[in-house]
């Protein structure tokens, strides 16, 4: 099944990434959220998410969650994607609230969508690879309306700040049902994980409009029900007014934590091949990815031999 056409992608750009913020700084020391930086002075991350996402979707259905707050720096970047397609949080309240308010955008326009959900401040060395698996977990979801796919990578190590997915059976379309999930587990919870053979999860999440919206019925069906009605009064995407007072008051919610990891049921899980795969989400990884050899199109001659932590800031810089 070729679910191309009628597959929407939802860029997740809404961070506020104050855990770089000591590296994310422009020439002027202003701190810039990663998603808006780049690596070896190639892409930002953010115009890096938004080619990846071409390869599930046509750029009409090409959608980018960002941040009022943000406005300097997506106001260009994202000039080229039609503007209902910015769909604009008023505040950082997590990436449940992003997630929740971008699918009922989607779903107004377009009430039996197909959703692939992606971050903005991940680095691949291999997007081939990668867009081969997003245009497979697109698919997969098209056939199945009623799951929710997410993909997984084989772990590199024991980082305790990722999440974790334990296969169980495997399905008739070559995806696993989820024993197990567990975002952020305990130093004493990912051992055990890892020995049952747990997956990262990489956080790009495929389903329908309505499964996707489906996750949060159990315990968060009354914030389902005033977003509707705020996205209801309005005439266009819901940048403005009525949007503004939803969010006054809202405590944050995780997707991971929150949502997902409370409807295993419904998910499923497809493994990644290797594809040099990085979440930029703490220092620590940034330093990790600044190890590894620049790619040859964006390499400088002796830049490779003279990264180091304390040079992070020097070799990662925000654009304006």
């Amino acid at each position: 099944m070729d679910s191309f056409g009628n597959t929407w992608a939802i860029v997740l750009a809404g961070g506020d990434g104050t855990r770089l913020q000591s590296l994310t700084t422009n020439l002027n020391g202003v701190p810039v959220p990663k998603q808006y930086c780049s690596i070896w002075d190639g892409p930002s991350l953010i115009e890096g998410a938004l080619e990846r996402a071409t390869a599930v979707a046509p750029l009409r259905r090409i959608c980018a969650v960002v941040a009022s707050a943000h406005r300097r720096w997506w106001s260009t970047s994202l000039g080229f994607l039609p503007n209902e397609n910015v769909i604009v949080q008023p505040r950082n309240r997590g990436t449940g609230i992003g997630i929740l308010l971008s699918l009922l955008c989607v779903h107004k326009r377009d009430p039996f969508a197909n959703i692939v959900l992606m971050p903005a401040d991940h680095y691949l060395q291999d997007e081939s690879t990668m867009a081969l698996s997003l245009r497979g977990v697109a698919d997969l979801a098209a056939a199945d309306t009623g799951a929710v796919y997410l993909l997984g990578a084989n772990p590199s190590g024991s980082d305790p700040n990722l999440g974790y997915v334990v296969p169980a059976e495997v399905q008739p379309d070559g995806s696993s049902s989820v024993a197990t999930f567990v975002e952020k587990p305990s130093m004493t919870e990912l051992p055990a994980l890892l020995e049952q053979g747990a997956l990262v999860n990489v956080f790009i999440v495929a389903g329908s409009v309505g499964a996707l919206l489906g996750l949060y019925q159990a315990s968060y069906a009354h914030l389902v029900d005033a977003f509707d009605e705020v996205i209801a009064r309005s005439h266009e995407a819901p940048n403005h007014g009525p949007l503004f007072d939803a969010y006054e008051g809202l405590a944050p919610l995780d997707f991971s934590q929150d949502i997902l990891q409370h409807n295993v049921p419904s998910l499923r899980v497809v493994p990644v091949p290797p594809c040099g795969w990085f979440d930029l989400g703490t220092p620590e990884r940034v330093a990790q990815l600044l190890k590894q050899p620049a790619p040859k199109s964006l390499a400088a001659p002796g830049r490779a031999a003279s990264l180091s932590p304390l040079s992070l800031s020097t070799q990662w810089l925000g654009r304006e």
